[in-house]
């Protein structure tokens, strides 16, 4: 049955049927000063242990060096001690920028994360980043060789994991004789891995090789286009409707979520955070260009009025609701929240999670029944 005032909200998803979306918050914090990184660290930490006290399924971690827009920049470390401070909550990598790294040493990593967190991971495996061309530089690693590292370092990966007897590996960026990994990893076979697709070709590419993917933030409408074609890729690949269902609940989309008691109060705090964050992180991008001419694409800030529409989701609890039941209705599993945006203070990040875990995750927290006509 649905309860009342929730069934104007809910409608089938794009297979006729009703799911459970889940929620999840993306940890990404902006120090802008190096003044500002351990204040912004320690205010991280806090807002991990409230991410597991209102019950979110999922803390997602990003990865970015050099220039403060992820503070604590390396989330594989970070995720060590959030496993030390929390039981229940699952640490997800939004993601390992996986071509910067030795992919041993990083199956390693990983491995004993595992242990340490005893099986609540899952590892988001992707290239790096398509538009910071410092941290390729800062790495002594060739951006135009990003794709191919990252491509082999996960076929490392997963085998370092996957062979009790060790093994060689000659390919184009390493040339390895590994014996047995240790620590095994505590998950079987190993942490449950997931790609990031941030194009329609990439979603239908993983859904060829029947894998879930996460999304980049985008509109409702977008990812409906894209969960359409990823189906339909699903399908093509053999697998049943089961199946189907399977993959499409462990597939994640990227939202900006800001939630206050009222709709204007929600404007008030959510544009201005957000414009910020978005000028902030194209200013040093602009400088690289400025002194290198060297961009990896286009990244000018968009007019306000675009950027809000296209990144950001505000309101009040019954306002972001309706957007998350847009959400549900494309078929996708869950959400990946990021609630702290640029210069936001911890305390009105806080009162957004509240007001929305309480408020409006509640109206997603069980499979219903359609309403009868």
């Amino acid at each position: 049955m649905l309860r009342c005032g929730i069934a104007s909200l809910r409608w089938p998803n794009e297979t006729g049927t009703f799911a459970m979306l889940r929620f999840s918050n993306m940890l990404f914090p902006e120090a802008r000063t190096p003044d500002d990184d351990a204040r912004i660290i320690r205010e991280s930490m806090e807002e991990a242990r409230l991410t597991e006290e209102l019950g979110f399924e999922v803390l997602w971690l990003a990865e970015h060096h050099f220039d403060g827009n992820c503070a604590y920049v390396d989330p594989v470390t970070f995720a060590a001690a959030v496993a030390g401070a929390t039981r229940k909550l699952t640490i997800g990598f939004a993601v390992v920028q996986t071509s910067l790294y030795h992919p041993i040493r990083l199956a390693e990593q990983i491995a004993l994360l595992d242990n340490l967190a005893e099986g609540r991971l899952i590892v988001g495996l992707g290239k790096g980043t398509t538009y910071n061309v410092y941290e390729y530089q800062g790495y002594g690693i060739d951006p135009d060789e990003a794709q191919g590292r990252y491509e082999e370092a996960e076929k490392i990966i997963l085998r370092a994991w996957t062979s009790p007897e060790g093994f060689t590996h000659e390919g184009r960026f390493w040339n390895l004789r590994v014996p047995a990994l240790r620590p095994r990893c505590f998950s079987r076979p190993h942490p449950f891995v997931l790609r990031g697709a941030a194009s329609m070709e990439g979603a239908i590419g993983l859904g060829k090789r029947g894998l879930p993917f996460m999304m980049n933030v985008q509109s409702a409408e977008e990812t409906g286009r894209r969960m359409a074609v990823y189906r339909k890729a699903l399908a093509e690949a053999g697998l049943d409707e089961a199946a189907i269902a399977e993959r499409q609940r462990d597939c994640w989309v990227w939202r900006n979520i800001v939630v206050a008691d009222t709709d204007a109060e929600a404007e008030r705090i959510a544009v201005p955070a957000f414009l910020q964050m978005v000028e902030q992180r194209q200013k040093l991008r602009n400088r690289i260009l400025a002194e290198q001419g060297i961009d990896m694409g286009s990244h000018h800030v968009a007019p306000a009025n675009s950027d809000v529409v296209k990144g950001l989701i505000h309101g009040s609890p019954a306002k972001v609701a309706e957007e998350m039941a847009k959400i549900e209705a494309t078929g996708a599993g869950g959400v990946i929240g990021a609630f702290r945006l640029g210069p936001m203070p911890a305390d009105v990040t806080s009162h957004s999670m509240r007001l929305f875990m309480e408020k409006v995750a509640p109206q997603f927290s069980a499979v219903r029944e359609p309403a009868l006509a």
